[in-house]
C-alpha cells in the first residue's frame, strides 16, 4: 500500500492513501459473498442467489458503499501504522465519499486522502528571564480573632433581659406580618398586599442587619418586649424573588422575648470545647499557623497564575482539534460534577440547547489550558525535570488515606499526582528562574476588573453561571481536585 504524507494546519497529517487493484477487487468480491448469503430474496435460498440478480436487487452503488466502507476504514488505520504515525482521536476522511463511490472500480486502484490529529509541536521562544508582576496576600492576624469570635458566638448562652430596650447583638422572639408597601407614584389608600411567606410567630432573630432585609433589624432597636410596632423595610435588588426585588415594605412586629448574649471566655476550657487542643494558647497557635501558611500558599498560586499567563505569551502551538474538544469535555464534566455535588440539578442548566453555548464559551479557556499544560511539559523535557517516585507514591498515600473507604482507581490516582507534582515541580523551576514583583493584594484584580468592566468584548463573552468552574486549567488543578474524578463511584 503506498501512503503520501502532508503536513496540514491544525496539527493534521494528511495521507494520501492508495490501495491495490488487488484489494478493491477483494472488496467488492467479500460483499457480495456476505450478501448472498443473508439476502433474503423470493424465489432463491439463502446462498443460491445468482450473482447477477444479487446486484440488481441490492443495487451496484449499495454494493460499492459497503465495500469503500471498509476499504476505507482498513486502508487509513494500516497507513497509520505503516507510517508510524502518533494519531490522536478519530481520523477522518477528506476525500468526498460520493465521488469515490462514482470512481471506485473494482479490479482498479483506489486513492483516497485523510486527516488525523497528532500531538502538536510547540515553540516556546523564551521561559527564563520572565518579568512578573503577582499580589502578595499577607497573614491577617485579623482572621484569627474572627474564627475565635465565631466559636464564641456559637458557644454563648442565651440570658432573657427585661429591663432595657432591644440594641444589636440581642436575639429576639417575635411575632411579625409583612405587606408590600406603596411605591412611589402608586395610590396610597390601595389596600396592601400581603408578602408571600412573610409572615411567622415566635420568630427567633438575631439582631445584627445582614440577618434580614434592611431596615427590619434596626426597626426593632429601642423595642420593649410586649411591644408592636411597625417597621419599614426595603427589598434588595437584585433578591431571590424577583418579584419583590426592590419594592417597600412594612412589617407589624412584636417583641415577645428579649436575650441577649452571654458569651464564654477565651481560656483553656473554651479551647478544649472547641478543638482538640489542651490550651488556648496551642489553640491560637494553630490558628495563627493554618492562616500564615493559607498566605503564603495564596502568594505561590498568585506567583504561578502570573507566570503561566506570562508564559503563554511565548509559545506557539497550532492546536488539533480533538485535543481543545476534549479539554472542553473535561471542563464541563468537572462543572456538572461540582454543581450536583452542591444538589444542583444539572439536567436543568445542561440543555441540550445549552449545552453548544457553553462549549463555545468554554473554547477559548480551553485553549488557554492546553497550551499551560502543553507549555509546562516541553519544558520539563527540555531541561530534564522529573518528579521521584518516592514523592508520587507518598502523595498517594496521603490521598488514599483522606478517601478512607471510597473505592478509587489506583492507577488514575497515580497518574493524576504524578501530572500535579511535576507541573508543581517545574513551575518551581520556572519561578526561581524569573523575576517577580510582589504587589499589594487587590491591586493587580482590581486594575483587571477595571479593563474588563470598560470593555464590551469582555462583557459580551461573560459565562453565566458555570463561568467559575472554568478558571483553573485541568491540566493545573490541585490533586485535590482531580482526584475527584480517580474515584470508581462517579
Amino acid at each position: 500500500m503506498k501512503v503520501t504524507q502532508e503536513k496540514l494546519p491544525a496539527s493534521q497529517v494528511g495521507l494520501e492513501i492508495e490501495i491495490t487493484p488487488e484489494k478493491t477487487k477483494e472488496s467488492y468480491e467479500k460483499v457480495i459473498k456476505n450478501l448472498a448469503s443473508t439476502a433474503n430474496i423470493p424465489g432463491f435460498r439463502k446462498g443460491k442467489v445468482p450473482r447477477q440478480i444479487l446486484i440488481q436487487r441490492m443495487g451496484v452503488t449499495r454494493i460499492k458503499a459497503a465495500a469503500l466502507e471498509e476499504l476505507i476504514q482498513d486502508g487509513i488505520e494500516k497507513a497509520i501504522k505503516q507510517e508510524e504515525v502518533k494519531a490522536i482521536g478519530q481520523p477522518k476522511l477528506r476525500s468526498s465519499f460520493e465521488e469515490l463511490i462514482g470512481h471506485y472500480e473494482p479490479g482498479k486502484t483506489l486513492t483516497f486522502s485523510a486527516a488525523v490529529d497528532v500531538q502538536p509541536e510547540v515553540e516556546i521562544s523564551n521561559y527564563t528571564g520572565l518579568q512578573l508582576k503577582a499580589e502578595e496576600v499577607k497573614y491577617d492576624p485579623q482572621r484569627v480573632e474572627e474564627v475565635l469570635d465565631g466559636q464564641q458566638q456559637q458557644m454563648a448562652t442565651l440570658i432573657p433581659i427585661e429591663e432595657r430596650a432591644a440594641q444589636l447583638g440581642d436575639v429576639a422572639v417575635v411575632d411579625f406580618k409583612g405587606v408590600i408597601a406603596a411605591g412611589e407614584g402608586e395610590d396610597p389608600s390601595t389596600e396592601p398586599e400581603p408578602i408571600p411567606g412573610g409572615e411567622a410567630t415566635d420568630f427567633q432573630v438575631e439582631l445584627q442587619e445582614d440577618k434580614f432585609i434592611p431596615g427590619f433589624v434596626t426597626g426593632m432597636v429601642g423595642m420593649n418586649p410586649g411591644e408592636t410596632r411597625e417597621i419599614s423595610a426595603q427589598f434588595p435588588d437584585p433578591y431571590a424573588n424577583e418579584e419583590l426585588a426592590g419594592k417597600p415594605a412594612i412589617f407589624t412586629v412584636t417583641l415577645k422575648e428579649l436575650k441577649e448574649k452571654e458569651l464564654p471566655e477565651l481560656n483553656d476550657e473554651f479551647a478544649q470545647e472547641v478543638s482538640d487542643f489542651e490550651t488556648f494558647a496551642e489553640l491560637q497557635s494553630s490558628l495563627e499557623e493554618r492562616f500564615q501558611k493559607e498566605a503564603e500558599q495564596k502568594t505561590k498560586s498568585n506567583k504561578q497564575e502570573a507566570l503561566l499567563a506570562e508564559l503563554v505569551k511565548h509559545v506557539e502551538v497550532d492546536l488539533p482539534e480533538t485535543m481543545i474538544q476534549e479539554e472542553v469535555d473535561a471542563m464541563l464534566t468537572q462543572t456538572a460534577y461540582r454543581l450536583s455535588q452542591q444538589g444542583i440539578d444539572i439536567k436543568k442548566l445542561f440543555t441540550q440547547e445549552m449545552i453548544p453555548q457553553l462549549r463555545e464559551r468554554s473554547r477559548e479557556e480551553a485553549v488557554e489550558r492546553i497550551k499551560r499544560s502543553i507549555s509546562l511539559q516541553e519544558i520539563g523535557k527540555r531541561e530534564s525535570i522529573e518528579v521521584s517516585p518516592e514523592a508520587v507514591q507518598a502523595r498517594v498515600k496521603e490521598l488514599l488515606e483522606q478517601y478512607g473507604d471510597r473505592e478509587v482507581d489506583p492507577e488514575r490516582l497515580q497518574e493524576v499526582v504524578q501530572n500535579e507534582l511535576q507541573s508543581e515541580q517545574i513551575m518551581d523551576w520556572l519561578l526561581e528562574r524569573s523575576n517577580v514583583e510582589l504587589v499589594p493584594e487587590g491591586s493587580l484584580s482590581a486594575q483587571t476588573a477595571e479593563e474588563e468592566e470598560n470593555s464590551e468584548v469582555a462583557l459580551a463573552e461573560t459565562v453565566p453561571v458555570t463561568e467559575a468552574e472554568f478558571t483553573q486549567p485541568a491540566s493545573e488543578q490541585t490533586v485535590e481536585v482531580q482526584a475527584e474524578s480517580v474515584s470508581s463511584d462517579q
